[in-house]
C-alpha cells in the first residue's frame, strides 16, 4: 500500500490556512502544486476532502473525520523521522559487541567507562564468549564487531575484516608461597616440575601455544585443564598449581596472592583485534564505540 504523505500534508495546511494559496505559501509550493497534491490523494482514497468554491474553502464529512488522523499521521512520522535524525548526529543507541572473556577484564572497562560518558543514553551488550563464537556472533550479526584473538580462528578473508589492536604476552602465574615465586623471569624449562593449569582446546589461546612449540607440545606437565582463564585464576589463587595465561587476564589487586613472572625461550603472545563483517554499515552508537576503540590503541602506542 502506497502512502501518500505529500498529499495528507497539503490537505492538513489548506484545512489548516482554509486557503490554497496559503496553505501553498506554508510549503514553499504554488497553489498549483498544493491543488494537484490534494487532487491526487482524493484519487487514491475515491473520496472528496475539500469542497471548494470561488469564495470559500470547506471540508466535507469525510475530510473533517480524517482530520485528526492526518494530523496524527504527520506529528508521528515527523516524530519518528526527528529521532533518526538526531540518533545519527548524537550517535545514539544500543550497542552489541562480542569479546574474548581477557579482552573485558582490562581493556574493555576504561574504554566503557569513557563511552558511557560522552553517550549516556546508550547501552552496550558484550558478549563474551570463546574466540570461535566471536567471530559467529558476529557472522550472525548477533554482535556489530568483535574482539578476538588472531589466528585462532578459520575464516575466510572475503566475510571478515580485521584491524590489530594490540600484543598481550604470556606469563607465568603462581601463588606467593610457589617455588618460583621469586623469579624475575623464566624460560618454559623451569616449569618441567612444577604441576600446571592448563586452557583447554576450548579456548583461543589453546591453539597459539600448541604452534608455538610444535611437535615439542608443552615443555610443561599439565597437571589440570580448564577451559576458562577465570576458572585458572582461581585454581591458581588456591594455590591448587601455577598456570601460564595471557598478562590481560590478570585483574590488578583481584588477587593479591597471585605473582605474575616474565616467561622467556621463547617470549609468546597473542594478537587481540578488532574484527567485523567486511562491508558493514554499523549503526551511530556502535561506530562510535568502534572509532574510539582504535583511538585509544592509538593513543597508547603513541605515547
Amino acid at each position: 500500500m502506497k502512502i501518500d504523505t505529500l498529499g495528507v500534508q497539503a490537505f492538513v495546511a489548506i484545512a489548516d490556512n482554509s486557503s490554497f494559496q496559503l496553505a501553498a505559501d506554508s510549503l514553499y509550493l504554488s497553489q498549483t502544486g498544493v491543488t494537484r497534491r490534494l487532487q491526487n490523494l482524493e484519487q487514491y482514497l475515491g473520496v472528496k476532502l475539500i469542497e471548494r468554491t470561488t469564495r470559500s474553502v470547506s471540508l466535507t464529512d469525510i475530510g473533517r473525520d480524517f482530520l485528526p488522523q492526518a494530523r496524527r499521521l504527520l506529528h508521528e512520522l515527523e516524530s519518528s523521522l526527528c529521532e533518526i535524525r538526531e540518533t545519527g548526529k548524537s550517535q545514539r543507541g544500543n550497542v552489541s559487541i562480542a569479546c574474548v572473556p581477557t579482552a573485558g577484564v582490562r581493556f574493555l572497562p576504561r574504554i566503557i567507562q569513557e563511552y558511557s560518558a560522552q553517550y549516556p543514553n546508550n547501552s552496550i551488550k558484550i558478549l563474551d564468549h570463546s574466540s570461535a563464537d566471536v567471530l559467529n556472533a558476529v557472522m550472525k550479526r548477533e554482535a556489530e564487531f568483535g574482539i578476538n584473538i588472531a589466528g585462532a580462528y578459520q575464516t575466510e578473508q572475503n566475510d571478515i575484516c580485521s584491524s590489530v589492536l594490540l600484543e598481550d604476552k604470556f606469563i607465568f602465574v603462581c601463588r606467593d608461597d610457589h617455588p618460583l615465586a621469586n623469579r624475575k623471569q623464566l624460560t618454559w624449562k623451569h616449569l618441567e616440575p612444577h604441576p600446571i593449569i592448563s586452557i583447554g582446546q576450548f579456548s583461543g589461546n589453546r591453539p597459539l601455544l600448541d604452534r608455538a612449540f610444535g611437535s615439542d607440545n608443552y615443555l610443561f606437565k599439565s597437571s589440570y585443564e580448564v577451559q576458562r582463564v577465570s576458572t585458572a585464576l582461581g585454581l591458581v589463587a588456591e594455590g591448587v598449581g601455577a598456570a601460564v595465561l595471557p598478562s590481560l587476564a590478570i585483574l590488578k589487586d583481584a588477587y593479591p596472592r597471585i605473582i605474575k613472572i616474565a616467561l622467556n625461550q621463547p617470549q609468546i603472545s597473542r594478537t587481540l583485534v578488532l574484527v567485523s563483517r567486511k562491508n558493514a554499515v554499523f549503526s551511530p552508537a556502535a561506530g562510535a564505540l568502534y572509532d574510539m576503540i582504535q583511538k585509544m590503541v592509538k593513543l597508547k602506542h603513541a605515547l
